[in-house]
């Protein structure tokens, strides 16, 4: 592969590396608060309906002073199926009778009630301010808040399935400066939204630019990274979604508004877009799509950060001609996303890396609901999520250099998937054991999304490794809007869901035994260079028992 001399010797692991680490890592941890957002803006405060002689200071004027608020809340609200007050009824007229200490729930019937008809009190203690209480999404309008995350969900599938395919056309550095103009505009008018529904398509636009920061970041790494500082440039870049969760959590503590939590987590996107213009294109998609002077450009300027003057001045045009004179023809051959299903080498590898990212949306989600039996302090569960996550991902930058790609990316979908029919056979009543078979898959599934990440853009060639990175991510999307659905099964039996939530990734895991290792090879540049590989190892594979033959001879 022509290109990744190239990069040795402008420097493949140098201070540009570095630099441009620290460049797209960081946003990546505010990326994070993006997507966990909702776990606290949308979080569901205690509520009950608003009455007059709690909640009007005229009525209040006319009650007993021997009464207190507790008379008052136990004469105007039903008792729910909590015994804690009902918190979508009250009473049509105040029931005194209740102030009996012999009266039970029988001195009143569902005739005395009726909804919240001038709407609810909210409980301010946790949060000052959410979307739910700003916009009343409780009792019958409570499905409109599972309906905001499915339609941010489904911004970042459009998101993966545009900003894959633009990036491969328009170049990697151009969309992500683009998406970062995009999450900070719209998560900042998603603050000031007059109404859900308004709210909602911001959100949506934020999820769209989400995806196209996340794939062209991982991209840009990859494609400016040695093949032996490859897999630490992903895992280092994964691990920015983990520290993420932990700020999330952070900042959540400290800003209880919805609105200001929004802006706070939107507004450092503004200076990613003016520093973004500073980042370098991908030489290798530059020279590939045959932009030979901007190529030239970037290659001189990595070799000049990291102060390698002597290849710097030896860089020119027919330099590049002469090393990559068959990539380049190659390159410019037709590409399409119908090239990664029906061209031979390609269909076989499209098809189970994107299940993989289909199973890794799929039971991360499924984990996500089984920890919150973990607690309900969701701040200290949000930061233990980031925390478990980081292990298990610095873990598996050392399988990956040990074991390989392959094993590594069956085994990190196995384990959780384990994990989970495990579930099926621990009692409800083994909460600390139930808990911790989930944080171990939790885990697993940390695992498996880094190397899904270096996986698949290793097994892709650079004329189609955003569409097939924007494919995969599409299928991660799929997989995280089916996965609650799943819980619907339950109906049917309590392990249902559960049996679904293991069986996905298990086979998954199974099934990515078939992809090819790539660990310590180049990355291809050229559909052309998929296939001699393909061919080169299928000849080592016959020579092999030949030479062994010929050796006893």
């Amino acid at each position: 592969m022509a290109f990744s001399e190239l990069l040795d010797r402008v420097g493949g692991l140098g201070r540009f590396q570095i630099l441009q680490m620290v460049a797209l890592v960081v946003p990546i941890m505010w990326l994070t608060t993006q997507s966990m957002l909702e776990n606290f803006s949308a979080a569901v405060p205690s509520h009950r309906c608003w009455v007059p002689l709690l909640d009007n200071s005229t009525d209040q004027a006319s009650v007993p002073g021997t009464l207190g608020p507790k008379d008052l809340l136990t004469v105007s609200i039903p008792l729910g199926p909590n015994h804690e007050p009902h918190q979508c009824l009250r009473f049509r007229q105040p029931q005194w009778q209740l102030l009996d200490p012999n009266a039970t729930a029988t001195n009143w019937s569902e005739a005395a009630t009726e909804p919240c008809m001038d709407g609810w009190v909210y409980d301010n203690s946790t949060f000052t301010s959410t979307i739910v209480a700003k916009w009343d999404l409780v009792c019958d309008s409570h499905a409109l808040k599972p309906m905001a995350q499915s339609i941010y969900l489904s911004g970042m599938l459009v998101g993966a399935a545009v900003c894959g395919r633009a990036s491969d056309r328009f170049g990697r550095r151009l969309v992500l400066t683009w998406n970062y103009l995009q999450t900070a505009v719209s998560g900042t008018a998603a603050a000031f939204a007059p109404t859900f529904p308004v709210y909602c398509l911001f959100r949506f636009l934020v999820a769209f630019a989400v995806a196209g920061v996340m794939m062209n970041t991982g991209t840009l790494l990859m494609e400016w990274t040695s093949a032996r500082a490859r897999a630490l440039a992903v895992t280092l870049n994964t691990l920015g979604f983990s520290f993420g969760q932990v700020l999330m959590a952070t900042v959540a503590y400290g800003v209880r508004d919805w609105a200001l939590l929004q802006l706070v987590i939107s507004a450092p996107f503004f200076l990613c877009f003016v520093y973004s213009w500073w980042l370098a294109e991908s030489a290798r998609w530059l020279l590939i799509t045959g932009r030979l002077e901007q190529g030239l450009r970037e290659l001189r300027r990595v070799a000049a950060i990291n102060r390698k003057g002597a290849v710097e001045d030896s860089l020119t045009t027919e330099v590049l001609l002469s090393a990559m004179q068959e990539e380049l023809s190659a390159g410019q051959a037709p590409s399409s996303l119908n090239a990664l299903f029906c061209l031979p080498r390609l269909g076989l590898r499209t098809c189970i890396s994107t299940l993989c990212w289909f199973a890794f949306g799929f039971t991360f989600y499924g984990l996500a609901l089984d920890l919150q039996a973990l607690g309900s302090n969701i701040f200290l569960l949000q930061a233990l999520i980031g925390v478990v996550d980081i292990p298990a991902k610095i873990g598996t930058l050392l399988l990956l250099s040990h074991l390989g790609r392959r094993p590594t990316q069956a085994v990190s979908l196995v384990l959780p998937g384990l994990c989970i029919l495990a579930n099926t056979l621990v009692p409800y009543e083994m909460g600390a054991l139930r808990s911790a078979l989930a944080v171990l898959g939790l885990a697993g599934v940390g695992a498996a999304f880094t190397c899904i990440s270096i996986y698949t853009g290793e097994l892709f060639p650079t004329v189609l490794r955003m569409t097939a990175v924007g494919l995969g991510q599409m299928a991660a999307r799929g997989g995280a809007i089916l996965g609650p659905l799943v819980r619907l099964l339950g109906v049917h039996g309590l392990s249902l869901p559960l049996l679904v939530y293991g069986a996905v990734p298990v086979l998954s895991g199974l099934v990515a035994l078939l992809l090819p290792e790539t660990q310590s090879l180049p990355l291809p540049d050229t559909i052309q260079d998929v296939q001699n590989h393909a061919i080169k190892k299928a000849t080592q594979s016959t020579l092999g028992p030949m030479v062994l033959k010929s050796t006893h001879l």
